[in-house]
């Protein structure tokens, strides 16, 4: 129906005006959640729904089942289900939250529809703790989903080639195992909160069942009872946040490394947190940087807009859709993909000059994300005052220096005295044993030390008796041995039953935390028949996928079988919380 048809409806002007203004500026997932809610409010205010409610005012019509399932790395996935399921209680369903670690595609309650939400991990990859899930509903066996209903959200970051890899197989694997797709696959990069708010919507609307007269009562609520947005019923996406300054910067390497890593300690007064949990917060670009952008796009004199580059829009992050974007907005031939390799926004600005307006400049651009860093300490050892590990991260590509963004601004950039906001992200599936006696081996190089000094400040302070192996590796024994003092003590005092060193670049050939832990894979295999925990930290493209496929190797060595049967092995681990990752 056009606005103009409204001028028939029974409202005042003012209320018209505001009508058309929102309609016509609503997108297509807006107005389809507008519909439900009217819907909704209209079968709630009627006749037949006032006398469908209680004397307490609890509407008595059954809720509809409803499975929301989540494959999480980070945590946003999650964080996403369970306001999804809040969201799903008001409507009036009866929502169960499932992670993909804990559930079989043949033990999903049955023929109830499914939300799910996924996240894509490093180049196209599930999330480690959804593996299994994810093999076997792309197995040849699959169970069908004849009749089942569904609908996919999808998480991802257009940064690697293979964005939402893991949402788009599993929304076509449930079509093709029969299920019924009830919404289109959406897709969403870091900026992904207001989509999933509107297709949490949508998508509930879309699922409501119908009266028992078939009437489209698209949502069952009792409008005059929803919680207030205020409510805490632990479900909430947004952490808390707490504010922080940094206290103390202290160089770790020495002064001859061809690397820095730094021991930043905060204080962050009223922030709890455990070991394995990591503080979020919203790094600042590098002012020069912002500088030569807005001068190359012809915007030098717009202090708004440095204001918005320098605080809120990732300028570093080159994608193919940002040449297609701005070949488009430039009427300039698309640069080929193989462009994107070593370079960032301000090559592109170069290499096909144009005069832009501050709105085609920010049109190109992703929100500034957040970035993560595991806390490095123990609240027993740091009450208040979360250490972190960080490693500056320097190299030249093209003839041009490039810098971090988040690492030279906690270590170099942000003033000691200056407040900045943190946030807790918790970490629930990266914690040490509940059982103190149970064996861990860690594997942490670099700046993948970080949650596991704070493991081995948790055993000291709760006189943990569980043997205790780190593997720690760097570039130099002299220059890189990161809290060297503190491990030895560890080591002395029996905390750390064993520590296992790879310095890569103190002789010939390099030696990596993988080379150390084949060459003790069968006191490994032993601590494994014991019950041990394998932790992984660090970089996810390089050290975590040679560190997998090592102990694929070892599982495979101690037990005479395939690559198969290792690789079940290893997932079932993730599934029992016996290997644990932390990779970024």
């Amino acid at each position: 129906m056009p606005p103009s048809a409204l001028r028939a409806t029974p409202f005042a002007e003012d209320q018209l005006a505001l009508i058309e203004r929102l309609l016509s500026e609503a997108t297509p997932d807006q107005l389809h959640w507008l519909s439900g809610y009217l819907a909704g409010f209209q079968a709630a205010s009627s006749p037949r729904a006032r006398s469908a409610t209680s004397a307490s005012g609890v509407a008595t019509a059954p809720r509809a089942p409803l499975t929301i399932l989540y494959a999480t790395e980070s945590g946003n996935a999650e964080a996403l289900a369970r306001a999804a399921r809040k969201e799903a209680t008001r409507a009036g369903f009866a929502p169960t939250l499932l992670d993909m670690a804990d559930t079989t595609p043949a033990t999903l309650p049955a023929a109830t529809p499914l939300l799910v939400i996924a996240s894509t991990w490093g180049e196209g990859d599930p999330p480690s703790r959804a593996l299994s899930f994810y093999a076997a509903l792309l197995a040849p066996d699959a169970p069908r989903l004849d009749g089942r209903r569904f609908a996919v959200f999808a998480l991802g970051d257009r940064a690697y080639a293979n964005f939402c890899a893991t949402g788009r197989a599993l929304d076509a694997r449930l079509a093709e195992l029969g299920a019924e797709r009830v919404a289109p696959l959406v897709e969403c990069d870091l900026d992904y909160a207001a989509p999933a708010r509107a297709w949490t919507a949508a998508t509930l609307a879309a699922l409501a069942p119908t009266t028992e007269e078939s009437d489209p009562a698209v949502i069952r609520v009792d409008f005059a009872r929803l919680p207030s947005a205020e409510s805490d019923d632990g479900d909430a996406a947004t952490p808390a946040s707490f504010e922080a300054t940094i206290t103390e910067r202290l160089l770790l390497s020495s002064s001859r490394s061809t690397s820095e890593t730094w021991h930043l300690e905060l204080d962050a007064a009223g922030l709890a947190w455990e070991p394995g949990d990591s503080l979020a917060f919203a790094p600042r670009n590098d002012p020069a940087l912002v500088d030569a952008v807005l001068a190359t796009a012809g915007l030098a004199s717009d202090e708004t807009l440095r204001a918005a580059l320098t605080e809120r829009h990732d300028i570093t992050t080159l994608t193919t859709p940002g040449l297609a974007a701005y070949a488009a907005l430039t009427n300039t031939t698309m640069l080929p993909a193989s462009f994107l390799e070593g370079r960032q926004l301000i090559d592109l600005l170069e290499s096909s000059p144009a005069r832009l307006t501050a709105a085609d400049l920010t049109s190109l651009l992703r929100p500034l994300p957040p970035r993560l860093y595991s806390i490095a300490s123990a609240p027993e050892f740091s009450p208040g005052s979360p250490h972190l590990l960080v490693s500056a991260v320097r190299w030249q590509s093209h003839g041009r220096a490039r810098l971090g963004v988040a690492s030279l601004d906690l270590i170099a950039r942000r003033s000691s005295s200056e407040p900045f906001p943190v946030t807790l992200r918790p970490n629930p599936h990266f914690r040490l044993p509940a059982d103190p006696s149970r064996p861990i081996i860690m594997i942490g190089p670099g700046s993948g030390l970080a949650p596991f000094r704070a493991f081995l400040q948790r055993r000291e302070a709760v006189g943990a008796h569980g043997k205790t192996w780190l593997f720690f590796g760097a570039r130099n024994f002299t220059h890189d041995f990161s809290y060297q003092l503190e491990l030895q003590d560890w080591l002395a005092s029996g905390v750390l039953a064993r520590l296992s060193l790879a310095f890569s670049r103190d002789q010939p050939e390099k030696i990596y935390v993988q080379h150390r832990l084949w060459e003790s894979r069968a006191e490994i295999r032993r601590w494994l028949d014991e019950g041990a925990v394998l932790y992984i930290c660090g970089d996810a493209k390089a050290m975590a996928c040679d560190v997998h496929a090592t102990l694929l190797r070892i599982i495979s060595d101690a037990t005479g079988t395939g690559a198969d049967s290792a690789a079940a092995w290893l997932r079932t681990a993730v599934a029992d919380g016996r290997y644990k990752r932390d990779i970024y």
